[in-house]
């Protein structure tokens, strides 16, 4: 099951701690790759391990999600090196936490311009090619913030929350050609960024999850990798909560 062989993909944010782990996923069942980020040096570094440990002679495309002209560049691109695009994964993101009474124009617009707009112009970009296939998987990496809120980060919270009902909206439009639209919303995973918290802090966050620990990356590879399959076709419009049962959606 979920044998993604022949398949391509484009995954943005993929040199990063949850990128780095759907790419992992996705190259695993077969599927050859796009690697899309900011830092060049990661990529290739990443590509080559990837290659290494998978084959399928993966690629890195390096694209600052901040940058439209760059942006609007990245699924043609794709095409363009890997001859087509079957799944899109929106993963990158950035935060910028504040309380809102402090929040900075800058921090607002750089969070939607990343988190939400980006995500919007790959969609669209994406559309295109796949529905002249007539088939398409597009996941996207919410949280759990987007459903729960969480303070400090209105322009966090309302992106993610953004990218849901974008979701819902297009996948409506294109159900009927074959692509599918989805989302997956990670609670606490554990990163390098997690992994430096001192251990009290840690204590703390794991005592809010039911399951009494953080998740790993390949937790929401796995769960990407089921929504990019094609036994996932009859699954739209959906938010699959991976949190360890901290919010419990219905």
């Amino acid at each position: 099951m979920f044998d993604l062989t022949g398949m391509t993909a484009l995954v943005t944010g993929a040199s990063g701690g949850i990128g780095s782990s759907i790419a992992r996923a996705l190259a695993s069942q077969g599927a050859r790759l796009a690697l899309s980020g900011s830092n060049s040096a990661k990529l290739r570094a990443f590509r080559d391990e990837l290659n290494a440990e998978f084959g399928h002679d993966h690629v890195e495309i390096t694209c600052d999600l901040s940058n439209t002209t760059q942006v609007e560049e990245l699924v043609p691109a794709t095409v363009d090196t890997l001859g087509k695009i079957d799944i899109l994964v929106n993963n990158a993101g950035i935060t910028r936490d504040n309380l809102a009474m402090r929040m900075k124009d800058e921090e607002w617009d750089q969070v939607i311009k990343i988190n939400l707009e980006a995500a919007f112009r790959l969609m669209r970009a994406a559309c295109k090619p796949m529905m002249k296939a007539r088939f398409g998987r597009i996941v996207t990496i919410t949280s759990v913030v987007g459903a729960t809120g969480n303070p400090g980060q209105i322009n966090y919270a309302a992106a993610k929350a953004g990218l849901v009902g974008m979701s819902k909206s297009l996948g409506q439009e294109v159900a009927s050609r074959g692509i599918t639209v989805n989302c997956v919303a990670p609670g606490f995973i554990r990163t390098a960024m997690t992994d430096v918290l001192p251990d009290a802090q840690k204590d703390a966050l794991n005592a809010r999850i039911p399951m009494g620990r953080m998740g790993e990356g390949e937790d929401i590879g796995a769960a990407v990798a089921y929504l990019a399959s094609k036994e996932a076709g009859y699954v739209t419009g959906q938010t699959l909560h991976v949190n360890g049962g901290m919010a419990m959606m219905s």
